[in-house]
């Protein structure tokens, strides 16, 4: 009757978080709003069609913002637009040298821009077309997710769909339109944990002991976050992108906000493994010997999750610093100042924090989640 009621319990559960996302979705689609047309006198919007090179008519050096570029001359047969099914002239200037990520060959696939304005109306390569790779090993990946976890799988695809739901239509509409990005991170992460930990692994007790021990441990990734981005006098305008938005007109963003935001999102992704992985020994442990007191129990998942902490100690880092590789080059290559100054850049000191807080939430996860699966999976077993 117990085992009944706890499962009606964390359905409805369940079924109260996902009706909040779909809510919210909504809400911030609302709040997001929908294209208006250009207003009088204002600029007509670029208009962006997928082409093909049919032919390379020729290339030319110019220089462009003060170092020399090849420009191609290509005629591009377009796929939409007023101009589909017709051949333009179109130009293209490679930021590659590569002959394999560089130059234009003739059955290349690209995107073509129209800018309306001009007075003729004039074409320009922009970039090349990439949608179907990238779909092709997102199916592949959703093809391994099902083949290898069967329903597990499926359902893990549905909560990243609902996390990507929540991101797009929650987070990212209500920060723009410039509420708090920490308290609309949180309320994010709240969403994601209370539907993607439960489809990912199951309606059970130790999955609810993971999300409890994730929430926890969130909050007190929330507290790290707060005072040493204070310490530190970090504003979040470290990156380029922060620049982007603080001059952006439309948009009015606390970026101090943003970064802890950032923060408390980038722990979520890597909390749930932690915390489903020590409440699953723990269970696991609890089964194979009833016998075993909370305190021994809480031992010998400890055990185990000292194994985790030491292979995910380098995650957060490795992570940080592939994505921020060649930023970290260019500081390398800057002579002119010490490297103590350049450790102590804002852009640095940002990624320091957001490293640092991440891997000791992961640490912090270990002994909380285990803890909790002691206490309430232990006694269950006898």
């Amino acid at each position: 009757m117990k085992s009944t009621t706890r499962n009606v319990g964390l359905t409805v559960l369940v079924i109260i978080g996902v009706a909040g996302v779909l809510m919210t979705a909504r809400i911030g689609a609302h709040a997001a709003g929908t294209p208006s047309s250009p207003a009088s006198g204002s600029t007509t919007p670029d208009e962006f069609v997928r082409a093909t090179v049919v032919a390379v008519i020729g290339e030319d050096t110019r220089i462009i913002a003060g170092s020399s570029h090849v420009v191609q001359a290509v005629l591009v047969r377009m796929h939409a637009g007023p101009d589909a099914g017709r051949d333009v002239h179109a130009e293209y200037t490679p930021l590659s040298s590569s002959t394999r990520t560089g130059a234009l060959r003739v059955g290349d696939a690209v995107v073509v821009t129209r800018i309306s304005d001009a007075p003729n109306a004039a074409y320009a390569v922009v970039d090349r077309y990439r949608l179907p790779p990238l779909l092709i090993i997102f199916a592949l990946f959703v093809a391994a997710a099902v083949f290898f976890s069967r329903i597990r799988g499926l359902t893990s695809v549905m909560g990243l769909a609902i996390t990507l739901l929540v991101l797009a239509r929650f987070v990212v509409p209500r920060i723009l339109g410039g509420a708090n990005p920490l308290a609309i991170s949180l309320a994010g992460a709240l969403m994601i944990a209370l539907t993607s930990i439960y489809l990912a692994h199951g309606f059970s007790r130790r999955t609810s002991v993971a999300l409890l021990g994730t929430l926890i441990t969130l909050g007190l990734s929330a507290g790290l976050a707060i005072a040493f981005v204070d310490l530190a006098w970090l504003s979040g305008t470290g990156s380029e992108e922060a620049m982007f938005l603080l001059l952006a007109p439309e948009a009015s963003v606390n970026l101090r906000g943003l970064l802890l935001g950032g923060i408390i999102l980038g722990a979520l992704g890597v909390l749930d493994d932690i915390t489903t992985a020590q409440a699953a020994a723990v269970d696991e442990i609890s089964k194979a010997n009833p016998s075993l007191s909370r305190r021994e129990l809480y031992r010998r998942g400890l055990s185990v999750g000292q194994e985790h902490i030491t292979s995910l100690v380098n995650t957060l880092v490795l992570a940080y610093a592939g994505a921020s590789l060649p930023l970290f080059l260019l500081f390398t290559l800057n002579t002119d100042q010490p490297f103590w100054v350049t450790i102590n850049s804002e852009f640095l000191a940002e990624e320091i924090v957001r490293t640092l807080v991440g891997s000791v939430t992961l640490i912090l996860a270990v002994p909380i989640t285990t803890g909790l699966a002691a206490r309430l999976l232990g006694h269950t077993h006898h």
